[in-house]
């Protein structure tokens, strides 16, 4: 069978024209433009879920890279090279090894990472602006109650007066902490290896050295603060150096003198010691764990270094605002009145908004902005100041993300210590004691910068942060107990922020020749 031909020869096998012609008009038209819209949405729908998976994407990977980086690095210093250029054995027990412990790896800080984000930099500016209403209404009611824009900042030369005496009680003591522990270990050294009688020859070195400390890094900032009656800032900035220099003298001989004592040097030469460079550059560096060499960058950053100077003094007008606006007129005495429940319980809760921005505050100030710019000037490369804390599940966790570089040296020479002495038998004995140890060092430095002893801190960390890291553990792992968490650091703030404040003026209003209980005087 042949195929019917047309006149043309056009073979045709689907004849719909007419039916296709139908739909060829104004619906064809509406249909078109209602596709070109769906696909327009889905682009835009796309593009948002592109943006979300690569965030996501990159702080993982950013984490897996880390962890991988350390695994590396550790494997890689099983052998590293010690003083005189001899080996650690890689069978040798963990307490002989010299780079057992914290290994530093160049990776940036959490907040850089995620500052690139423009979600989490929202939240930055976020900050900026409750910053600027600050301003706005300082300005404001400065306006409206004396008939003129006034912005003094007398609060903040009031806590950091007297800063000439600051300036050379801390040269002597960075001085001191940069001769006598080197000297004194170069002396000792020198002599070990010689001398007959080599644990007398440490001993006496030992206590010797101590006892120079006590006076001179333990008594005499103390006597700085108090002869010279040092506002509450300026206190705080010698009582916290007293404190980072004894760490990190401490942990240079700690360091330091097993290696020595471990490597007898061939006859004729001499022991090899660090270099009074390297004990330089670690007295400035943001870590309290001694090393003869560290990661370092390239070059330095100089718009880092800008950028985060700028920001440093923005925290430091932000904790004056938070302090005239919400603490000062909420606990300066203006009328003699009783004290009540009420009133406490009043004042703990109107606490705990400034007390968590004072808290965030510090943490930004310090252990991001000041320890990256020093590690941005000294071109050290390991930023791991903190971790993210902030996603905590159990208080255990908290503790060990929250400030990184005092756990280590806590860990490193507190809690592994006590294993050792103790031969591992007494883990919880350990863990207690670096707590104890934690909360009376804190509670020092509170009680020397405000002047008064009141160890609100020493209790909530000593007795309920101890029952909170066994009871709220690593095994937590719903987001509920992150929930906790932040609940219970927004309650801890604002009984801190109260009761210090109050004493503060208590201190000052309430007769002092009265025998009283705390806050219990009309003041």
């Amino acid at each position: 069978m042949t195929t019917p031909e047309t006149p043309n020869g056009v073979v045709h096998r689907n004849i719909k024209t007419p039916q296709s012609e139908e739909i060829s008009g104004p619906a064809a038209g509406n249909r078109n433009n209602v596709s070109d819209e769906d696909l327009r949405q889905w682009q835009k729908h796309a593009q948002r879920v592109k943006e979300k998976v690569l965030e996501q994407v990159q702080v993982q990977l950013s984490d897996l890279l880390d962890q991988a980086l350390t695994k590396t690095v550790e494997s890689f210093t099983q052998t590293q090279p010690t003083f005189n250029g001899k080996t650690t054995n890689k069978s040798a027990p963990r307490s002989q090894r010299t780079d057992d412990g914290k290994v530093f790896v160049a990776r940036p800080s959490l907040l850089d990472e995620l500052f690139e984000i423009n979600h989490i930099r929202t939240i930055y500016h976020m900050f900026i602006a409750v910053l600027l209403m600050f301003c706005l209404s300082t300005l404001a009611v400065d306006y409206i109650d004396q008939g003129r824009i006034v912005l003094e900042f007398d609060l903040l030369f009031f806590a950091f007066g007297k800063l000439g005496t600051v300036v050379w009680a801390w040269a002597v003591m960075f001085f001191y902490t940069l001769l006598v522990p080197y000297l004194t270990l170069v002396i000792w050294g020198s002599l070990y290896n010689t001398c007959p009688s080599k644990l007398g020859l440490s001993l006496g070195t030992g206590l010797i050295l101590s006892a120079v400390q006590t006076y001179v890094l333990g008594l005499f900032p103390i006597f700085v603060v108090v002869q010279y009656q040092l506002p509450p800032a300026s206190r705080f900035i010698v009582i916290l150096e007293q404190i980072r220099f004894l760490m990190k003298s401490y942990s240079f001989i700690r360091e330091t003198a097993p290696v020595i004592m471990r490597n007898t040097p061939k006859e004729g030469e001499s022991p090899r010691f660090p270099s009074l460079s390297s004990y330089l550059y670690f007295l400035f560096c943001p870590t309290l764990i001694y090393r003869e060499s560290y990661p370092r960058n390239t070059h330095i950053r100089w718009k880092y270094v800008g950028i985060t100077t700028g920001m440093i003094f923005g925290c430091l007008f932000y904790t004056y605002f938070i302090m005239v606006r919400l603490c000062v007129p909420v606990f300066r005495p203006e009328t003699k009145q009783p004290f009540t429940k009420r009133t406490m319980v009043l004042a703990v809760f109107h606490s705990i908004l400034p007390g968590i921005m004072l808290l965030l505050l510090c943490f930004f100030a310090f252990l991001h902005c000041w320890l990256n710019l020093f590690g941005e000037l000294l071109r050290f490369a390991d930023r791991m100041f903190y971790k993210d804390w902030w996603n905590s599940t159990s208080f255990a966790n908290y503790y060990r993300t929250w400030n990184v570089v005092v756990h280590d040296w806590l860990y490193q020479y507190g809690y592994r210590d006590f294993l050792w002495l103790s031969k591992r038998k007494f883990r919880t004995a350990a863990m207690l004691s670096v707590f104890i140890v934690s909360a009376v060092v804190h509670e020092y430095a509170l009680a020397m910068g405000f002047g008064f002893f009141y160890p609100v801190m020493f209790f909530l960390f000593a007795i309920f942060g101890v029952v909170f890291n066994f009871a709220m553990n690593d095994k937590r792992q719903s987001p509920v107990f992150n929930v906790v968490m932040w609940a219970c650091l927004f309650l801890g703030q604002g009984v801190q922020v109260c009761l210090y404040s109050q004493e503060w003026y208590a201190q000052i209003h309430c007769p002092r020749t009265e025998v009283r209980a705390p806050h219990t005087c009309a003041c």
